[in-house]
């Protein structure tokens, strides 16, 4: 009889610690942990809080009654690394040191392959991350942005749009690596990538570039930014205050005022010629990126995924598709299963599907 994996996985996020415990594909635990402020300020950086949230995850288990002894695996979120290819990566104690003394930049992912090493180590079981931010898997000709300053870097949602581009493969009966694919990842940030022979090759950098979002900006025209920025910095901005209104202020949010995508089409709905007018405009820029994207793959696609949480809206997706179904077929896939997808990468190498690579 095939042995059974049990497998924990871990999404830490600035104020939430996310677990879900996976008895193969069968979820059998999910429970959000809340971190007050007031518990964080203690805390210079967020790995720093690595001993703080594994005692919360500890107790959150026995809690449930789920001994960890009953574990086969951790794995969490991937944290800013060094680039990295997309897959599996087993937790060592180099990645670890890199996470807690050079990441990229502080952040609360960084936290989850710390908590899952030190989880692993006592029990004696691996600990795993799945495709992170960080994934790179460019082809030269993807770096160039137009001044040699200014690189393009590799930053999506990757762990989403490699699950699901897995999902398709699998429902489709063909391995991920003989797919063409464009995925679009549709959050409050949004980023639109193409798989060639199971690689990530080029995907829009959701604060950079591509389409404007729930609340990004996406491309903005270079020559009114730039004097836009200068004006800001003269009259007190900081960089920290610019960055987040492109980031976090821009997009739907700049124009209609509200980050409820419910609520922007209930305005449409109602007659709201802006918000109708915003609307089309997001969806329309989602698709010029789709088809930017199919030329990498000389437009020779097997399928078109549209993901993550603003793919439940049967409005912008039926927009979507009517401007790029004459490239291939459309799969709609929503929501944004992270921990499913963390569970599912760990399971894959468990399983020998997929052998884990080694972070150096």
């Amino acid at each position: 009889m095939p042995q059974e994996f049990r497998i924990l996985a871990i999404n830490p996020g600035s104020t939430t610690t996310k677990i879900a415990v996976f008895d193969e594909d069968k979820c059998v635990l999910e429970k959000k942990v809340e971190h007050q402020a007031e518990s964080l300020q203690g805390f210079k950086k967020a790995t720093d809080q690595y001993e703080y949230r594994l005692d919360l995850v500890k107790a959150a288990l026995a809690e449930a009654g789920i001994s960890l002894q009953s574990l086969s695996a951790v794995v969490g979120r991937g944290g800013l690394l060094k680039p990295l290819p997309g897959g599996t990566f087993r937790v060592n104690e180099q990645m670890v040191d890199d996470l807690l003394h050079r990441p990229a930049a502080d952040h609360a992912s960084n936290l989850g392959a710390v908590i899952a090493y030190h989880l692993a180590q006592d029990l004696d079981i691996p600990a795993f991350i799945v495709d992170p931010v960080v994934v790179d898997e460019y082809e030269d000709v993807a770096r160039i942005s137009g001044h040699p300053a200014l690189e393009r870097q590799s930053r999506a949602h990757a762990l989403n749009m490699k699950a699901v581009a897995h999902k398709v493969a699998q429902d489709l009966g063909r391995p991920y690596r003989d797919l063409r694919l464009v995925v679009a990842h549709l959050g409050s940030g949004f980023s639109v990538s193409v798989h060639i022979d199971g690689r990530m090759v080029d995907t829009t950098n959701p604060n950079d570039e591509g389409p404007f979002s729930i609340e990004r900006g996406g491309d903005l025209p270079v020559t009114q930014l730039v004097p836009f920025v200068w004006a800001q910095f003269q009259s007190g901005w900081s960089l920290e205050q610019l960055q987040s209104m492109l980031i976090r202020e821009s997009g739907l949010y700049a124009y209609l005022g509200t980050k409820d995508l419910r609520e922007a089409e209930r305005r449409a709905e109602d007659g709201d010629a802006t918000a109708e007018l915003v609307l089309h405009a997001m969806a329309y820029q989602v698709a010029k990126a789709i088809g930017a994207m199919a030329t990498v793959a000389e437009g020779k696609l097997d399928r078109i995924i549209l993901t993550g949480g603003v793919a439940n809206s049967k409005r912008v997706t039926k927009d979507i598709a009517k401007l790029v179904e004459f490239i291939a077929p459309i799969v709609i896939v929503p929501g944004e299963e992270e921990l499913p997808a963390l569970a599912q990468g760990a399971l894959r190498v468990l399983r020998g599907q997929e052998e884990a690579k080694e972070y150096k």
